[in-house]
């Protein structure tokens, strides 16, 4: 892909404030706060900043990355 400029690059989301964990999971509020404290940041993520992520991989300032996975998850599993 590269010999054609075509960058090709993935995300790996950690621990983000989605209703996959309320509505699809059946979390309630205090196992996702349990589950906020094993990251290092004590927060779950937000989907603006996976978004914002994303917004940069398609930017020209990330127009020299490509083969990389680029971890959004406030130091979770580090």
């Amino acid at each position: 892909c590269a010999k054609y400029n075509i960058l090709v690059n993935a995300i790996a989301p950690g621990f983000f404030h989605t209703k996959f964990h309320t509505e699809k999971m059946g979390r309630n509020q205090e196992q996702l706060q349990e589950r906020a404290k094993m990251i290092p940041l004590k927060r779950a993520g937000t989907t603006e900043e996976l978004a914002s992520t994303v917004m940069y991989l398609l930017s020209e300032g990330a127009s020299y990355i490509t083969g990389q996975v680029i971890a959004v998850s406030g130091g979770d599993w580090l």
